[in-house]
């Protein structure tokens, strides 16, 4: 089609951006373009934080990014270098005593390694915000020098700053409290227990230890041990994928079958039924799963009512043998997880839209192809990516198990227990038996296979693939 057969309003239409109406061009303050574009005080703010701030005459940011570079500084020269310089070698200095001239004798601190290894990391990660800080003091006075050019020689003052954090990059401010909590909270401790994986911090090195590479990865992946061994642990992570399969897709499909059937219009008291389900809700979890392990022990509630009524000659073995002991903390959890469910599925499909179930109708669908063509869709739609978090809940659900069974039943000589989830034998390895170094090892691994099916499944599903509704 030539240009002359398009109309005015098309002929002269801008073209759309690649990625779409509302594209916004990256930023052009960046550092690349402030050291070829910035003036000498854009130049010098790489040394002297805030400099080029100043002479924009914006004193309060200045003297902001000036103060966190003196800051960092002084953590340098009066702690951050001694944790550094400790870190290659954990400490060597063994606690002492010393006899005074009057024969008492006085004890000598050591080196603690763990405490080094955790200032040291720290001292990693600040210096990594330092850089972070620095990137910004040299756009920030690159931003202030082009805003001067603009504007006469004027910058915008802090308050403009403020006013604009409030409104344009209100993402900013409202982000950076959580992106706070989640370095300090969950990066640092991360990046503390990967480090211990390469350690030899065990039962026989519980002050001072050293740097061993990959010998705990080794010992976790071979056989040749009895504590931790690549059987025991291949063992252990198949018992954990097929505890949340069952535990997450159980709770799923029950619950929605009992949320299904409160919600049908011939269903009276829907109410009351809802009411009896969030009651196990309002009930501590610790607490049922406490009551449920006492009432199924071999002289519990349950035995002893079998017993009595003549059903069962001896009692059964709830939580002694390994298979029943799987199958009832199974069955318990379904107690714990399915009121959850009915919640979440009864407010979907209370908001599903009727117009296509009266499509549906009108084209002459039965019940069975409305609810394989609407309600199945849209329930896994909205549902997906709490049916992953819940997934991933479920691997490291630690109550359920520690609080029914403590992992047991155990054989002997080995760490974990027939019902021991990656997370139940992470405890034992770190709280029991002080192998903190395997523990991390077995952090590390669940990490990466929760990251790995997370992120595969996320991603092949239409909660990805289609954010802007459903079809």
């Amino acid at each position: 089609m030539s240009t002359a057969t398009l109309s005015p309003r098309t002929r002269h239409r801008k073209p759309r951006k690649k990625y779409g109406a509302d594209y916004i061009a990256p930023s052009p303050y960046t550092l690349r373009a402030a050291l070829a574009n910035g003036d000498i005080w854009t130049k010098l703010s790489i040394v002297v934080f805030g400099l080029g701030n100043l002479v924009h005459k914006q004193i309060v940011k200045g003297l902001l990014l000036l103060a966190g570079e003196i800051g960092f500084i002084c953590f340098m020269i009066f702690s951050g270098a001694k944790n550094l310089s400790k870190l290659p070698g954990l400490g060597d200095q063994v606690q002492g005593q010393v006899q005074d001239a009057d024969g008492f004798w006085h004890y000598t601190a050591g080196d603690n390694s763990v405490v080094i290894l955790l200032y040291g990391v720290a001292t990693i990660v600040f210096c990594i915000v330092f850089v972070l800080w620095w990137y910004m003091s040299i756009r920030s006075a690159y931003k202030a020098q082009c805003e001067a050019q603009a504007n006469n020689g004027r910058a915008n003052s802090f308050v403009d700053d403020i006013h604009e954090l409030a409104n344009q990059r209100a993402w900013v401010t409202l982000m950076f409290l959580p992106v706070l909590g989640i370095l300090v909270f969950t990066v640092l401790p991360l990046i503390f227990m990967i480090s211990m994986a390469f350690t030899d911090y065990d039962h026989n090195h519980l002050v001072l230890f050293d740097w061993t590479g990959f010998d705990a990865f080794k010992q976790v992946f071979s056989n040749s041990g009895s504590t931790v061994s690549a059987r025991l642990f291949l063992s252990v992570l198949g018992w954990t994928l097929v505890w949340a399969v069952f535990a997450t897709f159980l709770n799923f499909f029950l619950g929605m079958f009992l949320a299904m059937i409160i919600n049908r219009k011939t269903t009276h008291g829907k109410g009351f039924w809802r009411a009896i389900f969030s009651m196990s809700i309002a009930v501590p979890q610790f607490v049922s799963l406490l009551v449920m392990s006492q009432m199924l022990q071999q002289q519990g509630a349950i035995n002893r009512l079998l017993q009595s009524w003549g059903w069962i000659d001896s009692p059964l073995p709830f939580l002694t043998d390994a298979t029943w002991a799987r199958v009832t903390v199974i069955i318990v959890n379904l107690w714990i997880g399915i009121p959850y469910t009915i919640m979440q599925i009864t407010g979907i499909l209370q908001n599903i839209p009727a117009e296509l179930y009266e499509a549906a109708k009108i084209d002459g669908a039965n019940w069975w192809q409305t609810f394989i063509k609407i309600t199945m869709p849209y329930i896994f739609f909205v549902l997906t990516p709490y049916l992953i978090t819940t997934f991933t809940g479920n691997v490291n659900n630690f109550n359920v198990i520690y609080l029914l069974t403590q992992g047991a039943p155990t054989p002997v000589g080995d760490s974990a227990g027939k019902t021991d989830l990656l997370i139940t034998w992470l405890y034992k390895l770190t709280v029991d038996k002080n192998d903190y170094n395997l523990g991390a090892v077995i952090g590390i691994m669940t990490f990466i296979v929760l990251a790995v099916v997370s992120l595969v499944t996320y991603r092949s599903t239409g909660s990805y693939k289609n954010e802007e509704g459903f079809q």
